[in-house]
């Protein structure tokens, strides 16, 4: 077999545990032989759509087992997959295809809306068409020489920053990131794995389903997150591992049914996105759970540090140590190694980083730096070398002429009653240059006074870091993997 890349996968996996269920969706279940079959049909059906090697594929829609056929039948063809994120807006979506300028989108019916006439030259609905699809087209192996430097597919950032750019990720990236994953979570063959965060985002994907995959276990694939429907899909199918944000975790524990809930089955929870507040950890580990967490990027593969469960407590607030394949190094703004305890930003080397951005030369010069990639995360470590992210550089604030990051910041009014969520920004000062404002979403049941809270953090923190001012918020903007989008909370409470 000359195709070393990820859509090789399923035909590995076919030939070692074909009967074994490799996805299950909507009630039917899939094994490794149908999806090697799938996957062989669809790539000869793009193929006959004129996909060649290089060519860009996309995917709209939610979770389902054509997305990852899409994505290893684009793979046994050399070409570039790209999932897009069905939150967007329907002119951020005809930016992202015509961005990467993609030759076919297979999409979801749902989705048809989302995609303005003409977008790409080739347009294949789920359902009917697509199995049609799949039907005429031959089954004979596809043989693409794919190496693992050869790129495999275009996953746009979230643009927490501004407009989303393409991040490039190898074949090698994902199969080494999946290395990590295995190696550090221990995955077994018979997990079963219920994939409910999206898989158009890097954590769904390669922190999860590759890695079950790539192991011969089984993915559940559920089109949106239903808190009270996970609680029942746990105990029905014997779940052993989830993936989710805080948000994800927070919602089921809400959930009437929580204390009585059947989670005998589930072995490991991985969390991203963001930390797992403590009285979050608390709760489950009253149900005998634990956390795994994890903080990445999308041009990281994603994974770069993780904390496993054993450290939950003991280094609660912290992003763990570097996945097993990756390394990390945190840079002063002077250029130099950042000491213990000292803040710097977060330089990230390995395998599983990839080569740059789609298009924008300028801007991976940027952040490529040799084997290293600029995170623009700042970071300090203590002295056993587990990293806690202190924030976005560009989100730290001066006060006073005190660096301040937001993050600490939160942690600290996260530990107060009746705070669920929280964020904190900079605003414009007469007299210190800028000062805090921190915006609360209060805990369900609660009205907390924003002057008491704002009281309750004087000695938590140094003078210089306490917010000046406190709102409180129905929600926060977020991204879809749950990350805080400053730019918009600025823009609501900035004044």
């Amino acid at each position: 077999m000359r195709n070393q890349g990820i859509g090789s996968w399923p035909a590995r996996r076919a030939r070692k545990t074909p009967h074994r269920t490799a996805l299950v969706h909507d009630g039917r279940r899939h094994s490794y032989a149908e999806l090697h079959e799938r996957s062989t049909r669809l790539a000869r059906a793009l193929r006959t759509a004129g996909v060649r090697r290089g060519d860009r594929v996309a995917y709209l829609g939610p979770n389902h087992p054509a997305f990852l056929e899409t994505l290893f039948a684009t793979g046994l063809l050399g070409a570039l997959f790209v999932p897009l994120n069905t939150r967007l807006a329907r002119p951020e979506i005809a930016f992202q295809l015509d961005d990467c300028g993609a030759r076919v989108l297979v999409h979801a019916p749902g989705c048809a809306p989302l995609v303005p006439p003409g977008a790409v030259p080739v347009a294949v609905e789920t359902g009917e068409a697509y199995e049609s699809w799949l039907a005429g087209a031959d089954p004979d192996p596809v043989d693409e020489p794919v190496g693992l430097d050869d790129t495999c597919l275009i996953m746009y950032t979230s643009g927490t920053t501004g407009r989303p750019k393409g991040a490039l990720l190898t074949h090698g990236n994902l199969t080494w990131n999946a290395y990590n994953v295995l190696v550090d979570t221990d995955l077994l063959a018979d997990d079963s794995a219920l994939v409910s965060a999206p898989l158009f985002h890097a954590g769904g994907l390669s922190m999860l389903t590759l890695p079950v995959l790539l192991k011969g276990g089984t993915c559940h694939l559920v089109e949106s997150f239903d808190p009270a429907a996970t609680l029942e899909l746990i105990a029905r199918e014997r779940i052993t591992y989830m993936f989710g944000v805080p948000t994800m975790y927070d919602l089921m524990a809400r959930q009437s049914g929580w204390d009585d809930a059947d989670l005998r089955s589930l072995r490991i929870l991985n969390c991203g996105g963001a930390p797992v507040p403590r009285p979050l950890i608390d709760t489950y580990l009253r149900r005998g759970l634990s956390f795994q967490q994890g903080y990445g990027m999308t041009e990281a593969g994603p994974g770069v540090l993780f904390l496993d469960a054993a450290h939950t407590v003991a280094k609660a607030g912290s992003a763990g140590v570097p996945h097993f394949f990756t390394d990390v190094r945190l840079v002063a703004p002077d250029g130099r190694e950042a000491g213990v305890g000292e803040t710097g930003e977060v330089l990230v080397s390995g395998p599983n980083v990839g080569p740059g951005y789609w298009g924008l030369p300028e801007a991976t010069a940027q952040s490529f730096h040799g084997d290293w990639f600029r995170s623009g995360d700042a970071a300090r470590a203590d002295a056993d070398g587990y990293l806690t992210i202190a924030d976005r550089i560009k989100d730290m604030y001066i006060s006073g002429g005190e660096n301040v990051y937001p993050a600490e910041v939160e942690e600290a009014l996260l530990a107060l009653p009746g705070v669920a969520e929280c964020a904190v920004h900079g605003v414009p000062d007469a007299k210190w240059g800028e000062v805090g404002r921190a915006v609360v979403v209060p805990a369900p049941g609660t009205a907390p006074d924003p002057d008491a809270l704002l009281a309750a953090l004087a000695g938590r923190l140094a003078k210089y870091k306490l917010p000046r001012t406190l709102v409180l918020a129905d929600e926060l903007p977020r991204t879809a993997s749950g990350k805080v989008l400053k730019h918009r909370l600025r823009a609501r409470h900035g004044s």
